[in-house]
Order: C-alpha cells, then sequence, then structure tokens
C-alpha cells in the first residue's frame, strides 16, 4: 500500500486489515503513522523507487497506490515505475491506483480538469493524475492494473457504509445529480475490487 499514511491510503489500509488482509503499508515517514491499525507491517517506501517497488512485490497479490501532495509529475512517475518493474515478473502483483475524479467526464464529454471554472490550485495534480490514466490505458501492456476515481467534487471523510455504485467514465450520480462518496466508502470499493476483480485494465468511479 504506497501512499497508507495518507487519508485514502490510511482508510483503505484498515478496510484491508479489518477483512483479514495482510497489509504492508509503505510509507515514507512510518513514525508518523501510529493511527493506522496495529499489526499492519510498516516500511519506509517510495512507489517512485524501483527497487523498493521489486522488494515488495514478491510479498504482494496486489500494489494499491493512494500517493498524493506532490508535483504534478508524480503520479506518472509512479505508474511508469510500477509498470516497468513488474513487467515480466513471475506472478506480478496487481496495480490498483486510486486517481482523481476531475480526470472523469462530464455531460459534455469534456475532463472535468479541463473545464474554465476548475481551481487553478488543483489543476496540477489533475493533470497528474490524468497522465498516469493516460499512460496505464497506452503503455501498460503486460501487467494488471486498475484506475479507480472518486467523484469529482464531493468527496470527504465520512462514514463507512459498505455501500456504492460503480461507473466508468463518468461520475455516478443520484437522483438529485449529486455524485458523492465517504473516504471510507471508496475503500471498501477498492479492497472488494482486490477480492473480486470487475474492472482488470480499466479505471471505474465509485459513488453512492
Amino acid at each position: 500500500m504506497f501512499g497508507a499514511g495518507g487519508t485514502a491510503g490510511s482508510r483503505v489500509t484498515t478496510e484491508a486489515f479489518n477483512r483479514g488482509h495482510r497489509v504492508t503499508a509503505a510509507v515514507r515517514r512510518p513514525a508518523a503513522t501510529s493511527y493506522l491499525p496495529a499489526g499492519v507491517s510498516l516500511v519506509t517506501a517510495d512507489a517512485t523507487s524501483g527497487q523498493r517497488v521489486r522488494e515488495l512485490a514478491p510479498d504482494a497479490d496486489a500494489m494499491v497506490v493512494t500517493i498524493g501532495g506532490g508535483e504534478r509529475g508524480l503520479w506518472l512517475n509512479a505508474a511508469r515505475t510500477l509498470v516497468g518493474t513488474l513487467r515480466g515478473m513471475p506472478a506480478a502483483p496487481r496495480i490498483i491506483h486510486v486517481g482523481g475524479g476531475a480526470t472523469l467526464l462530464t455531460p459534455k464529454g469534456t475532463r472535468f480538469l479541463d473545464e474554465p471554472d476548475f481551481p487553478e490550485e488543483y489543476r496540477d495534480a489533475a493533470q497528474g493524475q490524468a497522465d498516469a490514466l493516460d499512460f496505464y490505458r497506452s503503455s501498460a501492456d503486460g501487467v494488471s492494473w486498475t484506475y479507480v476515481c472518486p467523484p469529482p467534487l464531493e468527496f470527504h471523510p465520512g462514514e463507512r457504509t459498505g455501500t456504492y455504485r460503480t461507473g466508468t467514465d463518468q461520475p455516478v450520480t443520484d437522483h438529485e445529480g449529486r455524485s458523492v462518496l465517504s473516504y471510507e466508502d471508496l475503500a471498501v470499493a477498492v479492497v472488494d475490487e482486490i477480492e473480486s476483480p470487475r474492472h482488470e485494465n480499466a479505471r471505474f468511479t465509485v459513488a453512492y
């Protein structure tokens, strides 16, 4: 689990651990992750390090990427590192990349990140996530990957309900036209996908 110390990563880590999975939390600062469940293995590792990916891969069924907080190139570098390292490896783990909701398409068919009113302070990160998705779609032959998107706007920490609906390239909306999800239920969807793969080599999105 790369990025296990973050808002999304900590919830996916907890969800997987609570379901009985053996979880290795790969973080940059292990000392700052005391809020993760006791019993989770902590290692110092970065998804952009081919050496660390190679060392961790033999013991993993899936490598989940929930990294954030970096410059635009971070997500593409991570995707390239994972694909390049795992390609050709015997019994290579599957890549589960938790991406950005701004890469989803509006009813017009344009990406949310390309809309004129998209907040400038989030544009680099959104474009970085889009670059990673484009890379998986065009250059990830020989590996198994899945790219998971939360809603583009209404995505916050909250309650774990254990329920959600899925879509592909446009947000899943409710009867009011809203696309809403908690981080906790995104974690449920991610672990469900690991346990019962339904979106191999594809992007899917999740909301209520």
